[in-house]
């Protein structure tokens, strides 16, 4: 069956329905789900097969049965484990269909049919009784509930239900227990993610200084975690305050409660400075006495950083304190810890919160508005002041005394700098109220309220009033635009462009002049793994998974690429980068598609994992900014990536084997097409070797 979805297309602009398989959503979540990369956590998968038989042998030495309830279950991976460790029975849990249904066939042709059994439900949902779910509530309770701030996915009102209603007191649990962690540091890096900092514009008359409005300085900001890959943050990004600081624990094994709560740490800061940030990671340790130890420690925190596993389901967090706070060296603070029943957040006081009564302050909320229009990554670019001095550079070539400037970005500063520059007038478009309110605001703290005038409307709406009679002499973008997923949605730039048209004086300019789409092939070090087939995982047979996987990526995925901040994700170029297309901003966009055929050449050895693509905007022909490769890669270098955005991998095979041998590939064959109609960007890339090319 067929059905209709509406979807905004980020490059148009417009909302088309399109006619979708009744599956999509099923697809599209096992395809961009975490089940292969857990699969491939080989630390996770022997520490819980550890956890797990040391829990039943537990049980059977206090000769009773064991009785198991594994809650999401996923393929039934741990459940399978817990009956080769010799459980007696399996509930195993799982509330997402076309896993359970999944699990189902996993278990039968692994031979556990008659120990295990799948119920579809969520765990709030199972009946314990003669004709419930369960006959009798289970003594050993297994469960991956875990996300990287620990109890993002709700793992806590699980628990406390499970304890309340599916488990017999005093069971045995796997995990046992779970401690998270914090380190306080100072990071200007990573205070740039969350506000914004005061920008120089060298201009003809001096240094003009663009100011945050106090709202924005004072906001506590948004009240989620930004988690990453710590360990590609350089330790010299940051300086330490605090030693790592064991906040609090949950044990599993007893009544879990999901009520707001905060624990604190007392501490003398290991050095005076601006306490900003908290780092943040846990550990699950899977049996009593913490023998068993699964951690998601950086590599600096890490008891054995040569064991450090790679992982991408759980990484590290960072959270940012609703204010910087000074700190001196040897003078005691409280680090604060505050939870609810799917969020921590912390904070930062002179005194024990239990003393000043101060024990469940409200979850921190952005009031400023900067918060939600802009991501981490954003506040990072509009604070890189190398990138803003390019733009600087560039309008300086390109402005004159009489420029009527129309400013086309979301939330860009790129009107301010027109103006301290020296446009006659400037005008700038915002997509929504939320934006125009943001913008005011930031107009009215640096006096230009009455300089910048600010136009919401969509731009095929545009009219000669909004501009006030006059001609756009310069059309300005960075291009940025807040729906944008992919590097070539920013391209919705060129359909402004063309949807004001009429709107261009003669001989107007637009900047940026024109766009590129490049490409490089690379070898990424472990991003390879969520594309990667289990086959058989820690003895047991989970092909039907991959082939499920496989089954969903087919179905639409494995002719797109798809977003990564690879920045995060160490690679190595095997080819020199490579411009596909071009798109000429100085003219509307054409009304036939740019089709391009053509190959790259590899020239260093290595597993062909997949095309890296980004696009490169031509403020002038002397001045370039990319979003992606920012230098040339070296021979056995990583890569160097903005750090700002995404880019996009498209993944040479849906599965990628790491048994496959190197081999003698030498040449990558693509096709890429940009249709006008839809704004979309297809392609296909082909591996071919060298005889089949007849070199």
């Amino acid at each position: 069956m067929k059905v209709f979805c509406g979807r905004a297309n980020p490059v148009t602009g417009s909302v088309e329905w399109l006619e979708e398989d009744e599956h999509y959503d099923y697809h599209q979540e096992i395809a961009r789900s975490s089940y292969a990369d857990m699969l491939h956590d080989k630390d996770r998968n022997l520490k819980y097969y550890q956890g797990i038989r040391a829990a039943v042998s537990r049980v059977k030495d206090r000769g009773q049965k064991a009785l198991v309830l594994d809650i999401g279950t996923g393929t039934g991976l741990l459940s399978m484990m817990a009956v080769t460790a010799g459980a007696d029975f399996c509930y195993a849990i799982e509330v997402f269909k076309p896993m359970a249904d999944a699990a189902v066939k996993i278990v039968d042709k692994n031979g556990f049919s008659d120990k295990i059994k799948v119920i579809n439900k969520h765990s709030t949902e199972v009946t314990v009784g003669p004709d419930g779910d369960m006959p009798c509530r289970a003594n050993i309770l297994i469960t991956e509930l875990f996300d990287t701030e620990l109890i993002g996915e709700g793992a806590l009102p699980s628990y406390e239900h499970a304890h309340r209603h599916l488990v017999q007191e005093n069971c045995e649990a796997v995990p046992h227990r779970a401690t998270v962690y914090a380190q306080l540091v100072e990071s200007r890096t990573m205070w740039s993610w969350n506000k914004l900092f005061p920008i120089r514009v060298q201009t003809r008359f001096g240094e003009q200084i663009i100011v945050p409005p106090l709202e924005l300085e004072r906001c506590p900001g948004a009240p989620s975690v930004y988690d990453i890959q710590l360990n590609q943050v350089s330790p010299t990004d940051f300086t330490a305050l605090s030693n790592v600081l064991p906040m609090f624990s949950v044990d599993f094994s007893k009544q879990v409660s999901s009520s707001a709560a905060c624990h604190s740490r007392q501490f003398e800061p290991l050095a005076s400075g601006q306490a900003q940030v908290v780092l943040s990671w846990w550990d699950i340790e899977m049996d009593p006495k913490g023998k068993i130890k699964c951690t998601m420690a950086p590599f600096w925190a890490h008891s054995d950083p040569q064991e450090l596993q790679w992982r991408d389901h759980w990484m590290q967090c960072v959270y940012f304190l609703p204010q910087e706070e000074p700190v001196i060296q040897g003078s005691a603070v409280c680090l604060v810890a505050h939870h609810d029943d799917y969020c921590v957040w912390y904070s930062l006081q002179r005194t024990s919160p239990e003393k000043n009564g101060r024990v469940h302050p409200v979850r921190p909320v952005c009031d400023c508005q900067a918060h939600l229009l802009w991501n981490r990554p954003r506040f990072g670019e509009i604070n890189d002041q190398d990138r803003t001095n390019q733009y600087v550079q560039a309008l300086r070539t390109v402005l004159k005394p009489d420029s009527v400037c129309l400013c086309v970005s979301d939330g860009s500063l790129l009107c301010m700098l027109a103006h301290h520059l020296g446009a006659e007038k400037v005008f700038t478009m915002e997509s929504s109220a939320a934006s125009h309110r943001l913008m005011e605001k930031i107009f009215k703290a640096n006096h230009l309220e009455d300089k910048i005038n600010v136009i919401e409307k969509r731009p095929e709406l545009l009219t000669p009033a909004d501009l006030v009679g006059k001609k756009v002499s310069l059309l300005l973008g960075e291009p940025f635009f807040t729906t944008s997923l992919l590097p070539w949605h920013n391209l919705y730039f060129w359909y402004v462009r063309t949807a004001v048209d009429q709107h261009l004086g003669p001989g107007a300019v637009v900047m940026p002049q024109a766009a590129s789409l490049h490409a490089v092939v690379v070898e990424f070090r472990d991003l390879w793994r969520v594309r990667s087939p289990c086959g058989n995982c820690e003895g047991f047979d989970v092909h039907i998974m991959d082939d499920m996987i496989k089954r969903a990526l087919d179905f639409r995925e494995s002719k797109e690429a798809e977003p990564h901040p690879l920045w995060e994700y160490p690679c190595r170029s095997l080819s020199e980068p490579q411009q596909i297309l071009t798109f000429d901003f100085q003219q509307p966009v054409p009304p036939q598609p740019l089709h391009v055929e053509g190959s790259i050449k590899l020239s260093r050895p290595g597993r062909s994992h997949g095309a890296v693509l980004w696009m490169e905007y031509h403020l002038t022909p002397d001045s370039t900014i990319s979003t992606g490769l920012l230098k040339p890669a070296e021979d056995k270098e990583d890569c160097c990536w903005n750090p700002h955005c995404k880019q996009a991998v498209y993944f040479f095979s849906t599965m990628l084997d790491p048994r496959a041998p190197l081999g003698s590939l030498q040449t990558v064959s693509y096709v890429v097409e940009f249709h006008p109609r839809t704004g979309d960007v297809t392609m296909d890339f082909m591996l071919s070797n060298a005889l089949d090319d007849g070199h």
